[in-house]
């Protein structure tokens, strides 16, 4: 998998595109957090396969409506959020805006087969409840669950400390994996 990196929105938030093979014709793009013409541009003649988000807050979802006529998946406990300002956090930031509803709803262990990649569902509850690592062979995308030397918030709408502690305890199982967080740099977990 080929991975390219938009950091988007005042939050810096890392939206993803991911690719089966260099020139590839379809792209996933994950988590597109805002600044909506950056994230097309980037994509530029390619064909959408889908939006996976790593879960609902307003950073991640921001550029949404952007993919109005594609697939977007999300984990049924934060589908609410795409609705839901207060949920979202959004509100908090003065983000108003309404986001598309999610097409389909992704849970544990399912595998997402779309652009020529083959991703497996982590759910990874504790930053929110339906937060989600998506897996694609030793690449890992962990959203705001693991970040380079630090995990995140629980403190927010729907975060669990003790939930955190145990999504953190799966995700440094797989070891050797590379990956792409929410915000800042990539990393490997060891």
């Amino acid at each position: 998998m080929i991975v390219e990196k938009i950091v988007v929105g005042d939050l810096e938030t890392n939206c993803y595109l991911a690719f089966a093979t260099t020139g590839a014709d379809e792209v996933l793009v994950i988590d597109p957090g805002d600044d909506a013409e950056k994230i097309l541009d980037r994509i530029a003649k390619r064909n959408v396969a889908a939006v996976l988000l790593t879960h609902g807050h307003f950073d991640h979802t921001g550029a949404l409506s952007a993919f109005r006529d594609v697939p977007i998946y999300i984990h049924a406990k934060d589908a609410p959020m795409l609705r839901d300002n207060r949920l979202s956090v959004g509100e908090l930031m003065g983000d108003k805006a309404a986001r598309p509803a999610a097409t389909h709803h992704m849970k544990e262990g399912e595998m997402i087969e779309l652009a020529g990649l083959k991703l497996r569902v982590m759910e990874t509850p504790g930053h929110t409840m339906g937060s989600v690592c998506l897996i694609c062979d030793n690449q890992v995308f962990t959203g705001d669950t693991l970040f380079d030397g630090d995990y995140g918030r629980t403190d927010l709408p729907g975060g669990s400390a003790t939930l955190m502690r145990a999504s953190l305890k799966r995700i440094f199982e797989l070891q050797g994996h590379r990956a792409y967080p929410g915000h800042g740099g990539e990393t490997s977990i060891k």
